[in-house]
């Protein structure tokens, strides 16, 4: 029972980081529609911001900078998507993404090198027991700014003048734009927005138990994307819903795959996905996305 309790935690621990990065997949494609398959890189931007400015400016300090500077790459991102392909539609600017998110990749890849990078945060190894359950102090501190941070986001989605246009453009982009919103400062924003939380994850990820950060820390957001199509492209309530689902399914797998014999190897690593097909079968919009209708 112990066992499954510190899974548990586990599990929702992880979740809650990868609802940062699925909500980052969320709010672009509710604004423009895009599925940013460089999420995964400009975390890993982030994050290695973090990891080489820490020593000289402090842990505070270097994660605004490493948000910053997500924010910065994912906004670029977005005008060249949209300005260099304009006229062409969503599909050639997803394209352009995978595009990008290889550049950078191998740029990056350069930077880091073969070894692990710490990001200086201040839980270290600290172990917290909770009722004969341990569970790194990381973790904790994850669920915590993870809160936190998607408690504002919905503040500022649900009573500001941003969140009101982007509720509008959402639900009719022309209607919106007839309506005097700016949808290209409304798209920037949500970008920006998406690359600033995905650094704040890469702490995270980076932070015990994990060694750091290195050059395949951009990949676990792949993890997250299976979240956000779980749980519906176009809610963020249920970027939240399937982030958790993933995190757990991720963590049960983890952590009783021995038990499972040959069937249990290599499961960790497909578990979101399994999840995400699995619920998909029963519900194609996934678990609180909207059903498209059409007039005929």
């Amino acid at each position: 029972m112990t066992t499954f309790a510190g899974t548990v935690l586990n599990g929702i621990a992880l979740g809650s980081v990868y609802a940062l990065i699925a909500l980052g997949f969320v709010i672009v494609f509710k604004a423009s529609g895009v599925m940013n398959f460089a999420h995964g890189s400009v975390l890993l931007l982030g994050g290695w911001t973090i990891t080489a400015t820490h020593a000289a400016v402090g842990f505070p300090l270097a994660v605004l900078l490493g948000a910053a500077t997500a924010a910065a790459a994912s906004g670029l991102l977005h005008l060249l998507s949209a300005r260099g392909v304009r006229g062409a539609g969503v599909h050639v600017a997803t394209i352009l993404t995978i595009g990008v998110d290889l550049l950078l990749v191998t740029a990056l890849a350069r930077g880091i090198g073969p070894d692990y990078l710490g990001t200086g945060d201040p839980w270290g190894t600290g172990v917290v027991r909770i009722g004969g359950v341990s569970l790194a102090e990381s973790r904790l501190a994850g669920i915590a700014v993870s809160v936190a941070l998607i408690g504002v986001f919905f503040a500022v989605f649900r009573w500001s003048r941003w969140g009101l246009s982007m509720r509008a453009a959402s639900a009719d982009q022309e209607a919106a734009a007839l309506m005097g919103i700016r949808l290209g400062r409304v798209r920037l924003v949500a970008w920006c927005a998406a690359g600033a939380l995905a650094a704040v994850a890469a702490v995270f990820l980076a932070a015990f138990p994990a060694p750091g950060l290195d050059r395949s820390t951009g990949q676990l957001a792949l993890a997250a994307f299976p979240a956000a199509i779980l749980g519906g492209m176009d809610s963020a309530l249920g970027a939240l819903a399937g982030s958790i689902a993933i995190g757990l399914a991720g963590a049960l797998a983890t952590g009783y795959q021995d038990r499972l014999g040959a069937f249990g190897e290599g499961l960790p690593g497909i578990a979101p996905y399994l999840v995400m097909i699995l619920v998909l079968l029963v519900r194609p919009a996934g678990l609180l996305g909207s059903k498209e209708t059409s007039r005929v």
